[in-house]
């Protein structure tokens, strides 16, 4: 049917008429409304419909549409005519029956949609016209498309026993579209088909029917959808054995003593990761039956016999008496040095003592042993005689110089044998050697109410033991350990992170009088607003529980962190294992990561690898490192460059660059190698590293030059530019050379203190009293800018205490003494009352 040019408006003024009739019911699917009197064979019909749609971040999406016949196709959001310079049209005449045909598209940006989120949903549909009237499209819906991050609900750990069910729920993170769920078993993916055993349920829980020792592993759930991919945290299960006997085996002959045995094994099954032992006795004994048990002294060989044995009881009972006897004489050695008061009370021996002047016998001068810098005192201070009690002005050093003029100095003094001996005597005793020994993460000593330190040398990681935190008259084996994250099991759900390394030091359970100061490196980037901070504790059933929430301490708690940029300093009175946690709170979060470079020492083929390493930034991380890299016969090839990682989901990406293709030829297929995020967040996995191969195009090439590239997307990133030759250019092998930390692990007594003891003692009894000058502990706070934990060090006995100790844990073994000094010299106190010290103080 044809339409003049002259009627055209009217013919519009009808179609558009039937449109607003029309357009009141949301329809989705098509609709004619043919113009009265038309023929409706020429009604448009779509040849391309608009589909639902999801926006993947700011990506517009593409809505397409196509009729024929049709003159004109206009789109219509949400009721809206979209403007027509936003239409893409193509106009085409069919070739089999001649009629024209149409097909428009246009582009919906996410500002669009969002303008109408959470009113309604948006949704576009086309409209098409034709000389008989116009054709409505389905309606294509327009969703943001997103998933959250927290999964709703995270699989837990479990223990079963073999062949019990195990159901493992999960509900994955809201999203839209939906996320589907897959299940991992050790990474590997859970697919029920091959596996008859498992199943997932509607609600994405995993089922596996009947445990077997084979499914002991680690399981994570997986959420995906078109935005993102989520993986929760790993339950780990343990499927179990209980041990059960073997049948008892055959009655022995009867014995000179009237009695046979039978024995079993628990081995029908043996119990298997952490099963129950068998219950009862493997070996069972019964008298023997009269006839059996009838012996008579009637020959010369039961006389030999009977005279043997009462030989050999004689001999026995002997042995016994002088083991007993020694071990009486080794226990009185043992206590008299415990009970000796010169030795662990007074604690200190001067080296020398002259009088410094003819005209005052009284004073002393003690002069310095200059081959050493540590100290263990033993024996009395001042000399034990009648009449006056003279004083003593002692200065040590650096430290007491700025705080008067006294002419007497008491500097350290090297360890006496006899501290020496008394240590070794403590360390042969059976419960001290029940200890591993050879550990290069482990350090141990003995200890008493002197206190001490302990130290696992490279790591960062210490053990302070004030004075007095051990009772008097009590004497403590104490170890220091540091766990490899696969060795211990640390569950980390969300956004949570391992930040710093997993120590434990103990025995648990022991009592203390005063807290002990635990050190160690963490990798965070601390911020109120980005982190927040718990201090995790295993307790004695293996449970991991908070113990501390940082910034949010009670001055009264059990523990308390003094948390700095690259290390934290935990007070605490009961001993166990511990660990830093971060949870994130933002996509600002973030730790920071040490990128090491490696290559060969000696390269004696064609290929060359280089390896990139991204570990924490602790010394634990490096030091495990560097000793697998001299394992590897390595070296570091660039300085170290730090990276800030941040909870953005992104992974880490590595790639080389450059490479003179002439002299070396790059074995990466792709364009860059990935580290997944995952991998690095959780803050468990070892040695992360990537490899890039290169080949050297002759067996002369030494000299190399390239770039290599680690970044996070959309976040950090470092760049190495590589310049050297790899037969003799070894300028950065020093860079990471271990260095020693304060000498032995363990030290013992007044030798792991900077401050000597008894001007210690002379600080606190000054300084603890309130002074309405102010020339108290709370100014020394201040002063060593520790003033924020003012409430926790006035909940001690001695706040003074608490301070000097934290001092001790944070600056030794370098600490700079005369900045101390300065610091105790500006609180306004006489010099002569802090430093001078009496004979009967002594």
């Amino acid at each position: 049917m044809a339409v003049r040019s002259g009627l055209w408006p009217a013919f519009l003024g009808i179609v558009l008429a039937a449109w607003l009739r029309g357009s009141g019911a949301q329809q989705s699917a098509t609709v004619a409304n043919p113009v009265p009197g038309s023929n409706p064979d020429l009604l448009p019909h779509f040849l391309v419909e608009p589909e639902d749609v999801y926006i993947v971040k700011n990506k517009p999406v593409l809505l397409v549409c196509k009729a024929m016949p049709a003159t004109q196709i206009f789109f219509k959001c949400n009721g809206e005519w979209v403007r027509q310079v936003d239409h893409v049209i193509e106009r085409s005449m069919d070739g089999s029956s001649g009629l024209p045909a149409m097909e428009v598209r246009i582009n919906v940006s996410r500002q669009q949609v969002e303008k109408v989120f959470g009113l309604e949903e948006y949704w576009c549909q086309c409209v098409a016209w034709s000389s008989s009237g116009t054709t409505k499209s389905q309606k294509a819906y327009i969703r943001i498309a997103y998933l959250r991050k927290n999964f709703e609900q995270e699989p837990l750990a479990k223990e079963v026993s073999l062949e019990q069910g195990i159901v493992l729920p999960c509900r994955p993170p809201e999203g839209i579209p939906p996320a589907e769920v897959e299940w991992l078993r050790n990474e590997d993916l859970v697919d029920p088909s091959l596996d008859p055993n498992v199943y997932i349920t509607r609600e994405h829980s995993l089922v596996v029917r009947q445990a077997r020792l084979a499914d002991t592993a680690n399981y994570t759930c997986v959420a995906k959808n078109i935005v993102a991919r989520r993986r929760s945290a790993s339950a780990a299960v343990i499927v179990y054995v209980d041990g059960s006997w073997s049948p008892w085996s055959k009655w022995s002959a009867c014995g000179l003593d009237c009695t046979h045995w039978r024995s079993r094994e628990c081995s029908d099954p043996a119990p298997r990761n952490g099963g129950e032992e068998c219950r009862g006795t493997d070996l069972d004994t019964r008298n023997c039956t009269s006839d059996l048990c009838v012996h008579t002294a009637s020959g010369p060989e039961d006389v030999a016999l009977y005279v043997g044995l009462i030989a050999v009881a004689v001999c026995l009972l002997l042995l016994l008496l002088v083991l007993i006897l020694v071990y009486c004489r080794k226990k009185e050695g043992l206590d008299s040095d415990v009970a000796d008061s010169s030795i662990l009370t007074s604690g200190f021996q001067p080296v020398s003592i002259k009088p410094s002047k003819a005209d005052n016998p009284h004073l002393l001068t003690i002069q310095p042993d200059l081959s050493t810098t540590t100290t263990t005192y033993q024996g009395s201070l001042c000399p034990r005689q009648d009449g006056p009690s003279p004083k003593f002005q002692l200065t040590n050093g650096h430290l007491l110089s700025p705080l008067g003029g006294g002419r007497h100095t008491l500097h350290h003094s090297s360890p006496t044998s006899e501290a020496e001996d008394f240590v070794s005597r403590l360390s042969t005793q059976n419960y001290f050697r029940s200890l591993p020994r050879g550990s290069s993460n482990m350090a141990y000593g003995t200890f008493n109410f002197l206190g001490g330190r302990l130290m696992i040398p490279n790591t960062g990681v210490s053990l302070l033991i004030p004075p007095d935190a051990i009772p008097r008259g009590k004497i403590y084996e104490v170890y220091l350990t540091l766990h490899k994250p696969e060795d211990v099991r640390l569950p980390l759900a969300g956004c949570q992170t391992l930040l710093s390394p997993i120590v434990s030091c103990g025995p648990p359970g022991v009592l203390l009088t005063r807290p002990v100061i635990l050190a160690m490196d963490h990798c965070g980037e601390p911020s109120p607003e980005s982190w927040s901070l718990h201090l995790k504790k295993q307790s004695c059933e293996g449970s991991w529980e908070d113990v501390l929430h940082l910034g949010e301490e009670a001055p009264s708690h059990l523990y308390y962190c003094q948390l700095e940029a690259g290390a934290c300093y935990v007070f605490t009175e009961q001993l166990g294992r511990f660990a830093l946690v971060g949870e994130a709170l933002s996509v600002a979060a973030a730790k920071r990561l040490k990128l090491l470079l490696f290559a060969p020492v000696a390269c004696t083929s064609l290929e060359y690898n280089i390896r990139v390493y991204c570990l924490h930034d602790t010394h634990d991380a490096l030091k495990e490192v560097v000793q697998l890299e001299k394992q590897l016969g390595g070296q570091l090839i660039q300085e170290p460059r730090i990276l800030h990682f941040k909870d953005s989901y992104h992974n880490l990406r590595l790639s080389i660059h450059d490479v003179p293709s002439s002299l070396w030829k790059s074995k990466l297929l792709v364009s860059y190698q990935e580290i997944p995020f995952y991998h690095i967040w959780n803050g468990t996995q070892q040695y992360l590293h990537c490899t890039f191969t290169l080949e050297r195009v002759s067996p002369s090439t030494s000299d190399l030059a390239c770039k290599v590239w680690v970044w996070q997307v959309e976040g950090d990133g470092q760049s190495f530019n590589i310049n050297f030759n790899i037969t003799k250019d070894t300028r950065f092998a020093e860079l990471l050379a271990l260095e020693s930390e304060g000498g032995l692990p363990a030290l013992v007594g007044p030798s792991a203190f900077k401050i000597p003891f008894l001007i210690r003692q002379k600080i606190i009894t000054s300084l603890d009293p309130p002074c309405s000058r102010g020339a108290d502990w709370r100014t020394l706070a201040q002063k060593l800018h520790l003033d924020s934990h003012l409430s926790f060090f006035a909940s001690k006995p001695s706040p003074t205490a608490m301070i000097l100790n934290l001092w001790e844990a944070r600056h030794f073994p370098n600490g700079n003494l005369s900045q101390l000094a300065a610091a105790v010299a500006g609180l306004g106190q006489p010099d002569a009352g802090l430093f001078t010290v009496s004979e009967a103080e002594c």
